[in-house]
């Protein structure tokens, strides 16, 4: 009876151990696993060939993880809810601060013999009752609507989210002493209080009623302020930063108030046109923004009482007012879009 071959001749077959370099032998009768492991050993080439395999899902060489403000800023840019709403404040803003681009003529240059008059050559939103440029009014009208709103909004965020902040932070009596005291804030009437408040002011600036709104607009900013630093407080990132030692300012502004901004910037950017809105409210009621400033509110409310006979006078200057408030409103709509994830 013939030996068997060894398996250090050629020719030779092991059952059991594979050859050099092998996790598992070919049993040399050409079946499906001959034919397995010759596709295997192809693929494996190919694979040496081209290089190491990146894992699935992993980001490419030239991309880097974004922050949530790129992020965010990477969602605005591809909104055109964000683009059109942003386009029409930066013209708002430029106009206010230079309205000598569009219009030429003085708003406080009034002339009685065309009172009420339509529209003519250079003046194509016709006249007032004083006889003044409608045209040059709603133009000019723009710088206290929108000095007011950004003013107001500015300081009741800083000192909403202040307050707000260190009481959601440390919590303890100063958080109790703040919710009574924004909740007394939310019972005055907005319109009421600026009647009480505003009429003994005699300035015909515009920073008393930069004052008021800033003192009943602080309450619900600080309360949106309250509610994410105790949302965020309560995160991992912020534990581990407590357990390595990190001290509560470190902590505060580095790892809880940078990730609780975001509701606070959404809901500002909202109110912002809510504040213009009523800064043309109360110049409406007589107790906001005074003669010889120049405000849609008081163009308004000067054009009410004529609306039949010359309705061009109302026309104008409300839809400037409504278009402005319009346009902050869709802004903060979009960045509140883009801040929240769940919204995605």
């Amino acid at each position: 009876m013939p030996e068997p071959e060894s398996p250090e001749e050629p020719g030779g077959y092991d059952p059991v151990g594979p050859r050099a370099g092998e996790a598992m032998s070919p049993t040399g009768q050409g079946g499906a696993m001959d034919l397995a492991l010759q596709e295997a050993e192809s693929v494996e080439g190919v694979a040496k060939e081209s290089g190491p395999a990146e894992p699935v899902g992993a980001a490419g060489p030239q991309e880097k993880a974004r922050s949530l403000g790129s992020d965010a800023w990477h969602q605005l840019r591809r909104n055109p809810v964000f683009i059109v709403s942003a386009l029409l404040i930066l013209f708002l803003v430029v106009i206010s601060i230079w309205p000598q681009l569009i219009a030429s003529g003085d708003p406080l240059q009034c002339d009685l013999s065309k009172s009420q008059q339509g529209s003519a050559p250079g003046h194509p939103f016709g006249y007032d009752t004083q006889g003044c440029d409608v045209y040059t009014r709603t133009v000019y009208g723009a710088r206290a609507s929108i000095t007011v709103g950004v003013c107001a909004t500015v300081g009741a965020a800083l000192l909403g989210s202040v307050l707000g902040g260190l009481a959601g932070f440390f919590g303890g009596w100063g958080d109790s002493l703040l919710s009574r005291v924004a909740d007394i804030f939310f019972g005055i009437p907005v319109v009421l209080g600026g009647l009480v408040f505003l009429s003994v002011v005699t300035s015909t600036t515009v920073w008393p009623v930069v004052g008021f709104i800033v003192l009943l607009g602080w309450p619900q900013l600080a309360r949106i302020a309250r509610g994410s630093v105790i949302t965020a407080k309560q995160n991992d990132y912020v534990q581990a930063a407590r357990a390595l030692g990190a001290g509560n300012g470190r902590m505060l502004l580095r790892h809880v108030a940078p990730n609780a901004v975001a509701p606070v910037i959404v809901v500002a950017t909202i109110a912002l046109g809510t504040y213009i809105a009523l800064e043309a409210t109360l110049s409406f009621l007589g107790v906001g923004l005074r003669p010889p400033t120049v405000s849609w509110g008081i163009d308004i409310s000067n054009a009410a009482t004529q609306i039949r006979n010359a309705p061009h006078m109302l026309l104008w200057p409300a839809g400037a007012l409504s278009l402005t408030v319009l346009a902050f409103i869709m802004l903060g709509d979009a960045v509140r879009d883009a801040l929240d994830p769940k919204l995605r």
